[in-house]
């Protein structure tokens, strides 16, 4: 029990402290927001992989996907670290970058008015951002809680009486990430990004090695065997593609090729130093998602070995905190804790981020008051992070199964803009009405799909919404209005001609 506290204490303290330090970097809302453009390849690459892998896949995706799909469910791993990563950094790190730079742009709704010439679907966007990422915060709000709670909460009430509510726990959560985040803004982030990342790398390989050679599962090819075991389900479970194919690919496409169209993703390509950076960067980052998130999924997929159904009183985002719990030691549970306070930390402080400068940016600096001094701008942006912190928990606080909530956040918001960020960057052709329809479309069969075929379904309604926008877009601007040959010039022409544009 000491060894946990003292854990916790410890990364407190260093999450603080950079945040501090970080203060002394900013000096206006770009240092702010995107670190001055200067981060180098490490940094990008761990601020990535920190900010894709949260307590959501620890506990909640890790926990649920590893009881329904059984060791198949490893395939979501690797299609993180194939799609979510390496293909998204090749395809999109290097063209986000350059044009966001010479468009002098920030965020993703500045980069839509610029490339599609409307201030209405930099309004839409901003607001889709701050609305729908608030589900997706609240979810990593809870998945840190359920851990803390079954490590820290139950420990400590039976040994010295004291009881942590589970509102408790979150309150703390949301408290500690507007104070680093609220002090050094990006800067802060992408440091601590660096140093959670570290202790995410030891935390998982620790993890595997003692879940897979603990009793219960005896061994990789003795746990395999277990699991094909179990009755009525166990045959499923060791299939290649496990006993629900169509659900394991609408997982991998929903988490994968997600992360093309999520703001707070596309956001570290913004702030890469140099294209050497961006070479480097995605090899690292490559590596991270294949040790975090093939790890992570590896170890829920075990998860039937050490907890039955009666025990969680079926609520199966608490499979790994259950499992973990006994199969770890009191010391390296510490470090777990620490393992899974990093990841979502770092997650949140980027959605956080995002959200607070997609209002105050763009919707209220870029629409309403394009004047506005950059003190009263960094000043507003600090507000707004505390008041998503206090809406996410707000949410977080409602009960909802953690894998519904984040599938919600990420088909809505990659739904309504996937396809016309990609299609923006490299497709000259791509019409204002085509990326209207594609964002339009997107968001309705992300949400009322979800209302329609139950939040149950949000994972394949999410997945779904992605693949039709990317087919909506293209056929929409074939038929339509094409941008003026004088703004197509601006955004894909000399270096000039976008400098005209970005002033």
């Amino acid at each position: 029990m000491f060894m946990k506290f003292l854990f916790l204490a410890i990364f407190v303290a260093i999450m603080v402290g950079v945040g501090i330090y970080s203060k002394k970097k900013v000096n206006n809302e770009q240092d702010f927001l995107l670190g001055g453009r200067a981060m180098g390849p490490w940094i990008s690459a761990f601020a990535y992989g920190t900010t894709y892998f949260s307590a959501v896949i620890f506990i909640g995706y890790a926990g649920k996907n590893g009881w329904n799909f059984g060791i198949s469910t490893v395939w979501i791993g690797i299609g993180n670290a194939v799609l979510g990563c390496l293909l998204s950094w090749l395809i999109l790190a290097k063209r986000t970058r350059k044009m966001t730079h010479d468009l002098n742009v920030s965020t993703m709704p500045e980069f839509f008015e610029k490339r599609y010439d409307s201030k209405g679907m930099k309004i839409v966007a901003s607001i889709i951002i701050f609305v729908f990422l608030v589900p997706y915060s609240a979810s990593v709000y809870q998945g840190l809680s359920y851990l803390i709670e079954k490590t820290l909460a139950e420990p400590l009430a039976a040994t010295i009486g004291i009881t942590i509510s589970f509102e408790a726990i979150m309150l703390v959560m949301a408290a500690l990430t507007g104070i680093y985040l609220l002090l050094g803004g990006y800067v802060a982030t992408a440091i601590n990004d660096l140093i959670q990342g570290i202790i995410m790398i030891i935390g998982i390989v620790l993890m595997i090695a003692f879940v897979v050679n603990h009793e219960n599962v005896g061994g990789l090819t003795e746990g395999i065997s277990r699991l094909s075991q179990i009755p009525e389900v166990g045959e499923g479970l060791v299939k290649p593609f496990g006993p629900q194919p169509l659900n394991l690919l609408s997982m991998i496409i929903l988490t994968s090729l997600g992360t093309w169209g999520l703001p707070q993703m596309i956001h570290k390509f913004y702030a890469v130093k140099d294209d050497d950076a961006i070479k480097k960067g995605t090899v690292v980052a490559t590596i991270f998602a294949i040790l975090i998130s093939g790890g992570a999924y590896f170890i829920g997929s075990f998860g039937r070995l050490f907890v039955s159904l009666d025990e969680i009183g079926g609520d199966l985002d608490r499979v790994v905190p259950t499992m973990l719990e006994s199969a770890l030691p009191d010391y390296l549970m510490g470090i777990v804790i620490i393992l899974v306070l990093s990841a979502s930390m770092s997650t949140l402080s980027s959605l956080v981020l995002v959200s607070s400068s997609a209002i105050s940016m763009d919707l209220i600096k870029g629409v309403f008051f394009p004047k506005m001094k950059s003190e009263k701008v960094m000043f507003l942006m600090r507000v707004l992070c505390a008041l998503f912190v206090a809406f996410s928990f707000i949410v977080a606080v409602i009960p909802s199964s953690i894998l519904t909530l984040m599938s919600l956040s990420w088909g809505a918001v990659a739904g309504s803009f996937l396809a016309p960020f990609l299609y923006g960057l490299y497709w000259k052709g791509t019409t204002k009405v085509g990326a209207w329809s594609g964002m339009i479309v997107g968001f309705l069969c992300a949400v009322g799909g979800s209302m329609i075929f139950g939040m149950k379904n949000t994972p394949n309604v999410g997945a779904a919404a992605m693949i039709i926008s990317l087919i909506v877009v293209p056929v929409v601007s074939l038929f339509t209005a094409k941008l003026p040959k004088a703004h197509i010039n601006m955004i894909y022409g000399d270096k000039d001609e976008k400098q005209k544009l970005a002033s």
